[in-house]
């Protein structure tokens, strides 16, 4: 008899309560929403996507102060759902799509 086992990576559930707490914020869910679309920032040049969006620039766009806006960022960081890059003395986010691919097949596995 064969059995065929799906093997995916699911996320634990300390995992999914940072994921969870990470998206209550509306900001941070937006955040999220607009690194989807890096070039959505003006000045991103077609190379600047693959390491993010500066720090500076996603703080101009939610209107917030320089460190609540690294606050949410490193949330998100440590939730799963962005990457930072350090560039000198810069900080650059891109959302960590691997990952969140994964979040979505652990919510359609459990849900």
């Amino acid at each position: 008899m064969c059995y065929w086992v799906r093997i995916v990576a699911v996320f634990e559930e300390a995992e999914l309560l940072a994921v969870f707490r990470a998206l209550s914020n509306p900001a941070r869910r937006q955040m999220l929403v607009w690194l989807k679309d890096p070039m959505s920032f003006p000045g991103q040049e077609a190379g600047d996507a693959e390491i993010g969006v500066c720090v500076s620039d996603i703080q101009r766009r939610t209107g917030l102060g320089q460190s609540t806006t690294s606050q949410y960022l490193a949330t998100l960081r440590q939730a799963g759902l962005v990457i930072a890059t350090r560039r000198g003395k810069w900080t650059y986010y891109r959302r960590d799509e691997a990952n969140i691919a994964r979040l979505l097949d652990t919510l359609r596995d459990v849900f």
